[in-house]
């Protein structure tokens, strides 16, 4: 989970130009710290759920709704289309299996970024629901203004499984920010979800987890967040003997450093054996 800008320039402002604002701060978020547990970093941080998160993400989604911008991710505006190629071989080859039907369980989806990304390419689909997954305020909101027939939101995993019964699971920056992510992993792979998707997510080949904490700038919204710079190998033990590598990627977040530690955003497609 990432974000936007702050004042009334935002409006005036044709998305592009955001655009090339992103690609200049990107090079501004930091990542400071070598915590020793997810309780320090949080008093070290000013944490995601903070009310002005949730209202740039709305901010970001009512202009996408109303056709000035293709979509919005991080609450930051496109005017393009920038499909994560990866992300969409995974979603395919995961309906391909289901006779073309797709049922995406969005862990962590904010309130439709990657959903409104992706639905025109994903168009030709006969059957496609979207199931977001998020914190209880990201909910309300998209249930209460955004939810549609293909669109829905969930506050637990269980609700989303019940109601849409998913194929594949897609997790797109999100689980650096979860002080517990391996349980979330668990629930999913306990789950039997034929496949998982993960993108945008920090990996490096030290051995453990890092805990850090990371900048974002106010061009984008001003925050302090605790992060994880997971450890690869470890990772990807989680799903032995449960789902195997169908591919591993490179993430659009390129590459960053903690306190010395190198690390690079990936992703990686998982099928269930």
């Amino acid at each position: 989970m990432q974000r936007k800008p702050k004042n009334i320039l935002a409006y005036l402002t044709p998305p592009i130009v955001w655009e090339g604002v992103r690609r200049l701060v990107g090079h501004q978020i930091r990542y400071t710290g070598d915590f020793k547990s997810w309780a320090d970093a949080e008093n070290a941080s000013t944490g995601y759920s903070a009310q002005v998160i949730l209202d740039r993400a709305i901010q970001a989604t009512q202009r996408v709704k109303a056709g000035e911008a293709v979509f919005e991710r991080d609450s930051v505006l496109f005017s393009e289309a920038q499909h994560s190629f990866p992300v969409l071989a995974g979603l395919l080859r995961a309906a391909g299996e289901s006779g073309n039907q797709l049922s995406v369980l969005d862990f962590g989806g904010s309130l439709g970024s990657s959903y409104l990304q992706c639905r025109d390419f994903l168009s030709v689909l006969p059957s496609l629901k979207w199931g977001v997954v998020e914190q209880e305020h990201f909910v309300n909101y998209g249930q209460g203004f955004l939810q549609t027939e293909q669109l829905r939101f969930f506050i637990t995993i269980a609700d989303c499984m019940r109601q849409i019964r998913p194929n594949v699971a897609l997790l797109s920056s999100v689980l650096q920010y979860l002080p517990e992510p391996y349980n979330v992993l668990d629930e999913l792979v306990s789950s039997r979800i034929p496949y998982i998707v993960v993108d945008r997510t920090p990996f490096s080949d030290h051995k453990g987890d890092r805990i850090t904490i990371q900048h974002v700038p106010p061009s984008i919204y001003e925050a302090i967040l605790p992060c994880r710079v997971f450890d690869k190998k470890k990772f990807l033990d989680t799903f032995l003997g449960r789902y195997e590598v169908i591919a591993l990627f490179d993430g659009s977040d390129g590459t960053a450093v903690a306190n010395g530690l190198g690390f690079t955003f990936g992703g990686m497609i998982l099928r269930q054996v």
